[in-house]
């Protein structure tokens, strides 16, 4: 049906007809390649720049003024409107400019919309592909119920340094796990094409290297060999587009001293030739004005020009393409041919989403939007309760400290236990944080009827005057931290009081929602000292005391892992994590989560991550440390390595065993492990496998995660399994930068955390 057609069947409205002239002689709009090369030549210049404006709804551009510009085809898309009400109306704008090409509409889904879900760190501590799959799922599902079209997610970016505040948001320092899951999001939000009006398009970010930042200072510069590029921060990348992500997010960084913005090998010849990418490239918020403060622009022209011949195609909240462009254009500065391939390319991303073929395919009709866009049915409560119970660690349970008794009275204190914001965590999307269930809420319902559960706020989350200030002023319309009037010292007198009269203390500690953010690095990786005096005086009262941290990053715990009885890793755990802590904390669910970035145990050794590559000089632990490569204040090694995580079961697992100790690169070794739940409760763990290279033309990782089987076992059950590795498990990037696996022998470690492992080693033989 003809998109004018289309509209009239929908809406009847004659005001928003496509003027018949303009499409009668128009190609089929099934023919896709022949439609949007018919609909490039027929645009004007000013109208082909219009597509590539990608435009924040906000104070700065009202919308009165959008829709104007939209009527005149003088926007693209839009972010930040997220209800049918809003994006109607727009898009019927859109529909009245001359040719009536359709906007798009896009948003931060990060991990959900409406029904908010762990964190990045806590979805991918759950080691659970279809789950995490099912959580972009719904995300996708509640968003284009609400009239979204794209989001700017998943972001992907590997990190080996928790003082980035974004590290939040990604799914850790490990490229295999990270690429598994990136590939599991796109999935989740476009299903088999994101056509379909209830998924969306995702826009992976931030291309590229972005959490490699120095110093993990965000924005600041990137300056890596392309060897380390290629092997352990671009794999991500090209798993979500192998896997079909129909946009990507330019970074804001600069990469080896050009900023992404303007990095035609970038976006040019990796992106587009090398891994064959078709969809639509954006600038973040206002990188290409940026590029002036970088100082590869002497001015807008001219950051202009690098960004649209570089391969930025959409310019988000950035007023340089709208000045620049048809200047440019009109003096061949910009050849026409480069700006058509852009507009194409926005084009095409309409077409995929299904919008020529109906604009409203995910606005609907107005007298379908829903009543209440807040209502509790519209949530998936038991699916994100059952993400956030997978994705909770147990870092240490010393005698058996957890489960807690019901008919215990326990003592909760801590300045998160009752706080429905930071339960959510950062880019919460448009979740409401009064439909969140704190952890005080979800433990006085698991102790209804049985024990008793005190509370006391105890100290506030920091405070450091600098801090709050710094905080608050990341929101607009309300603050980040809310302090308590009282002094410090009243707060932690009664919170000592309270924990007097309980048999067991549930601190609950960590950073508010705002200290793990973009914009939000950190020097310190703590708690701050208000947390930790108050845990101190807790320690003193000789009562057992389980902390639950809620941070988005790893943390320097040294005197904490000394001193508590337990503690459990929670991250931000979402709009149900109040009840699932309590699941786990109570014994209702049996922790299974393992750790998808390594702990620190001060910030003087960081970075540290598992896969680091051999020296010349190691340290051995347990033999004389002269000359090797240490710290002489404290161990090497991690506080908690990767893939860490404990369970109120105990499991084993059996040497491998190798089908055969050689293999030629044209076949397979299977590895048989069997695992044994020897405790008294059904419970779940993560067999992880890993390889090591023991000779190769360069220097190769002490091991790297190649494959993982997340698996459930009944108390006292036995399971073998099976791993198979074939000669692309073998393959690195050599020093030309060539993936290619090399002759010779390796070894295969598996275990249920990257450092306590059992290994076979095999031998891969030449090509004949």
């Amino acid at each position: 049906m003809p998109l004018s057609m289309k509209y009239l069947h929908h809406f009847a409205l004659a005001s928003a007809l496509i003027l018949p002239n303009l499409l009668a002689a128009a190609p089929s709009v099934d023919d896709k390649s022949a439609f949007i090369a018919d609909l490039v030549g027929r645009m004007t210049l000013e109208e082909k720049v219009g597509q590539l404006r990608l435009i924040s709804i906000g104070g700065d551009m009202p919308r009165e003024r959008i829709r104007e510009e939209m009527a005149a085809g003088r926007i693209g898309a839009t972010f930040n409107s997220v209800v049918r009400p809003e994006n109607r109306p727009m898009q019927e704008a859109a529909l009245r400019s001359r040719l009536g090409i359709p906007v798009f509409f896009a948003y931060d889904i990060i991990h959900g919309h409406r029904t908010t879900f762990p964190i990045g760190l806590g979805l991918a501590s759950s080691w659970d592909i279809p789950a995490i799959e099912n959580s972009a799922r719904i995300a996708a599902f509640e968003a284009s119920a609400d009239g979204l079209d794209m989001t700017f997610a998943p972001t992907v970016d590997i990190s080996r340094d928790p003082r980035w505040g974004r590290t939040s948001e990604g799914f850790g320092e490990d490229p295999y796990l990270v690429s598994r899951i990136a590939a599991a999001m796109v999935r989740g939000y476009q299903g088999e094409h994101p056509s379909d009006p209830q998924r969306i398009m995702a826009s992976v970010k931030h291309f590229a290297l972005y959490g490699a930042v120095e110093g993990g200072r965000d924005y600041n510069v990137v300056d890596m060999s392309p060897m380390r590029m290629y092997q352990d921060y671009l794999p991500p990348y090209r798993a979500a587009i192998d896997a079909g992500a129909g946009g990507v997010m330019v970074a804001l960084n600069a990469i080896n001293g050009v900023p992404a913005s303007a990095n035609s090998w970038l976006l040019r010849d990796l992106l587009r030739r090398d891994w064959g990418f078709k969809g639509v490239a954006l600038s973040d918020h206002g990188a290409i004005t940026e590029l002036l403060r970088h100082g590869v622009a002497a001015d807008g022209r001219e950051a202009a020009k690098l960004a649209v011949t570089a391969g930025v195609g959409m310019s988000m909240a950035d007023t340089l393409y709208d000045q620049e462009l048809p200047a440019l254009v009109r003096s061949g500065a910009v050849p026409q041919s480069v700006l058509d391939e852009a507009v194409t390319h926005v084009l095409n991303t309409k077409y995929d989403l299904g919008l020529f073929h109906d604009p409203f395919r995910r606005i609907g009709r107005a007298e379908d939007d829903p009543a209440d866009v807040n209502a509790e049915s519209r949530l998936h409560r038991a699916d994100a309760r059952a993400m956030a119970r997978d994705s909770l660690v147990l870092l240490e349970n010393h005698d058996d400290t957890l489960p807690l008794s019901k008919k215990a009275t326990v003592a909760l204190i801590g300045p998160l236990a009752d706080s429905p914001v930071d339960m959510l965590g950062s880019w919460s999307a448009v979740g409401v944080a009064q439909q969140a269930v704190t952890l005080r809420k979800g433990m006085e319902a698991a102790l209804q009827g049985q024990g008793k559960l005190l509370y006391a706020v105890g100290a506030n989350v920091t405070d450091d005057a600098h801090v709050i200030n710094y905080l608050n002023q990341l929101n607009w319309d309300r603050p980040e931290v809310v302090l308590d009037k009282r002094t410090p010292q009243a707060m932690l007198e009664e919170a000592v009081r309270v924990a007097s009269q309980a048999d067991v203390i549930v601190a609950a500690v960590g950073e508010a929602r705002g200290m793990s953010h973009e914009s939000s690095s950190r020097t310190r990786l703590d708690l701050p000292d208000s947390q930790q005096a108050l845990l101190r005086a807790l320690k003193a009262t000789g009562k057992p005391l389980v902390l639950v941290l809620m941070n988005g990053r790893p943390l320097a715990l040294g005197w904490e892992k000394e001193n508590a009885d337990a503690i459990l890793e929670t991250w931000y755990s979402g709009i149900e994590g109040g009840n699932a802590i309590a699941d786990v904390l109570f014994g209702e669910h049996n922790p299974s989560g393992k750790l998808p970035i390594t702990f620190p145990r001060s910030v003087g050794q960081i970075p540290t991550y598992y896969n680091h590559l051999r020296l010349g000089r190691p340290y051995t632990p347990g033999t004389p440390g002269n000359y090797t490569s240490q710290y002489f204040e404290e161990p090497n090694g991690p506080l908690y390595p990767f893939g860490y995580g404990l369970s109120y079961s105990d499991f084993q697992l059996s040497a491998p065993k190798l089908s055969a100790e050689r293999m030629t690169p044209d076949e397979k070794i299977r590895v048989s492990v069997t695992l044994k739940n020897t405790g008294s409760r059904a419970g779940a763990t993560v067999v992880q496998l890993y390889l090591h290279d023991e000779a190769a033309s360069v220097i190769r990782p002490v091991k790297e995660l190649k494959d993982f089987r997340r698996v459930k076992l009944e108390a006292g059950e036995t399971r073998e399994l099976s791993f198979e590795i074939d000669e692309a498990m073998l393959r690195f990037y050599n020093a030309n930068l060539q993936h290619v696996s090399e002759p010779g022998a390796f070894r295969v470690q598996l275990g249920l955390d990257s450092q306590s492992v059992q290994e076979a080693r095999f031998e891969l033989l030449s090509r004949q």
